[in-house]
């Protein structure tokens, strides 16, 4: 994987405080909810903290001795949720689940996937949906179970899918 290019404010120090004046910081709020979404996409990672202790690159610039707060995080991630494009996992707000695809663009790469592989009548986990043999090579390869959950209860909501548990393992039947 090629390392990421980061935007030019990235290196601008202000932009890891946020701004008091009201335009500026929804100018702040935007750059970095497109620049999170973009680094989670190219690094395919699915979650980020809001925790400060945490020196993910994305949030930590060694090279300006910069990092954002906690506050920080949360207000940013917490656009993305306004925008359908991430969920807190958990109510402290300690975990995002980062949708750069938004629940319904997922939902159409798997079921696409499924339709393509000819897989609707088979009961699948999924397990088998981020990383078994199918999918190898897809989009749907290392997607978090926090994600298909949320995709197939989509898809459940459209008549497409059927979710089932059993033994602690959950099964889902496409149609």
């Amino acid at each position: 994987m090629t390392d990421f290019a980061f935007p030019f404010f990235f290196n601008y120090p202000p932009y890891f405080t946020l701004q008091p004046v009201k335009e500026t910081r929804q100018r702040q709020i935007d750059l970095w909810s497109d620049l999170i979404l973009r680094y989670c996409r190219h690094n395919k990672e699915y979650t980020l903290s809001s925790d400060p202790a945490d020196d993910s690159p994305l949030f930590y610039n060694k090279r300006i001795e910069r990092r954002l707060n906690r506050e920080a995080r949360i207000i940013f991630l917490s656009e993305l949720c306004q925008r359908g494009n991430a969920q807190w996992l958990d109510k402290s707000q300690q975990q995002c689940l980062i949708l750069w695809k938004k629940l319904g663009e997922w939902a159409d790469v798997l079921y696409s996937f499924i339709r393509q592989f000819g897989l609707q009548d088979s009961v699948m986990t999924l397990d088998e949906l981020s990383s078994g043999d199918d999918v190898k090579g897809t989009e749907l390869e290392g997607v978090p179970n926090a994600l298909l959950l949320e995709v197939i209860r989509l898809l459940e909501a459209q008549g497409k899918a059927q979710m089932f548990s059993g033994d602690g393992d959950v099964g889902v039947k496409f149609s």
